[in-house]
């Protein structure tokens, strides 16, 4: 039988993390302004928006353990993530935040037992579905860190930036052929 728990989780979304780090380290300061479209966030907030991505789940599972939403302040949790996404930083300052939410996120689910992980989260009223297994709620964090790492990758092409992953594929592809 495969097995996929904490550890392997924890890993899984450390190499994401990393690959999102290079991104941010690739891309000039200076493009950090840099918006794809209008009405889209820039470089900046993007990165911003990827380091406070885990605070509701590291806050219900890794904090207080909750197994619903009752009486969890989600509109208070919401405007203080919108705010730290706005708060200006430099390139140094994002890049740092991203490894430190990172390894606190990786840190915390790296030692949550199989029963933890199987364990149901109650929805709010009305939801769809109404409850989800741990351990899909806390996949969906890496998942989400994926979809704005494709956006940040199609944002390097645009900048003139052949992204890393490509790099090392066409790097590859050259070896074997040759």
């Amino acid at each position: 039988m495969t097995y996929y728990g904490a550890t392997e989780l924890a890993e899984s979304f450390r190499t994401v993390r990393k690959n999102t780090l290079v991104i941010a380290r690739e891309i000039p300061e200076e493009h950090y302004a840099f918006r794809a479209a209008q009405g889209t966030r820039t470089v900046a907030q993007l990165f911003a928006h990827i380091s406070v991505a885990c605070t509701l789940q590291y806050r219900l599972h890794g904090v207080e353990g909750r197994n619903s939403f009752a009486g969890f302040d989600l509109k208070a949790l919401i405007t203080s993530v919108l705010a730290e996404e706005a708060t200006p930083r430099t390139k140094n300052e994002t890049v740092a935040m991203l490894v430190a939410s990172g390894e606190q996120w990786a840190n915390c689910i790296a030692g949550l037992s199989e029963e933890f992980l199987a364990s149901r989260v109650q929805f709010p009223a009305g939801a769809e579905p109404p409850s989800k297994t741990r351990f899909e709620m806390i996949l969906s964090v890496k998942e989400h860190e994926m979809h704005h790492r494709g956006q940040l990758m199609l944002i390097e092409r645009m900048l003139g930036i052949v992204p890393h992953l490509t790099r090392a594929l066409e790097q590859r592809t050259r070896e074997l052929n040759k």
